[in-house]
């Protein structure tokens, strides 16, 4: 086997890290049968092992396409172009780790838009938006009778300077870009369980725009949050400190 090194992050735990070809393993079948009306068959399937050893779980991918056969060696090849199916079996879905501070009702939304998003696009669509929604009202404490009427409050409150703490233009403005593009932008203003038709790569727009939002407003929240209450720890721990040094301290001239 060649050796190489090639640097991933793992989909489990999201730990970036660099494998060898001790990590990795690829293998490929060919179907010997009767040429079907979508040519001969080849399967190609890939797997890893996370190196971090609080995780170590496998990811699989798995790409069926038309063999083709080479002319000189008369050994069989994927034909390039889009396979027809390309998916990752383990995990099931491309959503990235998120932690379990983030309010279950908004991981559940986003982790079923990421596994279904080439399944059935405008369903992820629908849910990415609903998760969108729920990050609003909950984040932000806007509720309004339209994702569109919501996405315009946020953005006076972020102008006026009332806009809860993390908060940016920059996170209206990725909003807004977003809710320009195509179908995305002609159904913000209706009901937000409606259905949805878009492609999956306009899908995974809006599921990048859910975990950017993530990573500003809920990750960021709690980050500041763990730095002022390190900050606030130390303070404490300093007082009693110096409270128990003085009342170690003999009064003085008491005898006298």
């Amino acid at each position: 086997m060649k050796k190489f090194a090639k640097n991933w992050a793992c989909p489990h735990c999201g730990q970036f890290q660099t494998a060898t070809s001790e990590d990795f393993a690829t293998e490929s079948m060919d179907f010997y049968m009767t040429e079907s009306a979508l040519g001969h068959i080849r399967v190609e399937g890939m797997a890893a092992c996370c190196a971090n050893p609080g995780c170590k779980m496998p990811m699989v991918h798995i790409a069926i396409g038309k063999a083709l056969t080479n002319p000189q060696n008369g050994r069989r090849y994927m034909a390039k172009g889009e396979p027809y199916v390309n998916q990752r079996m383990i995990p099931d879905s491309s959503a990235k780790p998120q932690p379990d501070f983030i309010p279950a009702p908004l991981l559940e939304d986003y982790y079923e838009a990421c596994k279904i998003r080439d399944l059935s696009p405008k369903a992820s669509a629908t849910l990415a938006r609903r998760c969108l929604q729920g990050m609003i009202r909950d984040f932000c404490g806007i509720k309004g009778t339209s994702l569109f009427k919501e996405i315009v409050e946020l953005r006076k409150k972020v102008e006026t300077g009332t806009a809860p703490s993390g908060v940016l233009i920059d996170s209206v403005d990725a909003i807004d870009h977003v809710r320009s593009v195509g179908n995305i932008g002609a159904h913000m203003e209706k009901d937000i369980n409606h259905i949805v038709p878009v492609d999956p790569n306009e899908a995974q727009l809006l599921i990048e725009l859910v975990e950017s939002l993530f990573e500003e407003w809920y990750v960021s929240r709690n980050r500041r949050d763990e730095r002022l209450r390190k900050i606030k720890d130390v303070a404490e721990s300093k007082k009693l400190l110096l409270e128990e040094k003085r009342s170690q301290v003999s009064p003085t001239n008491e005898e006298e």
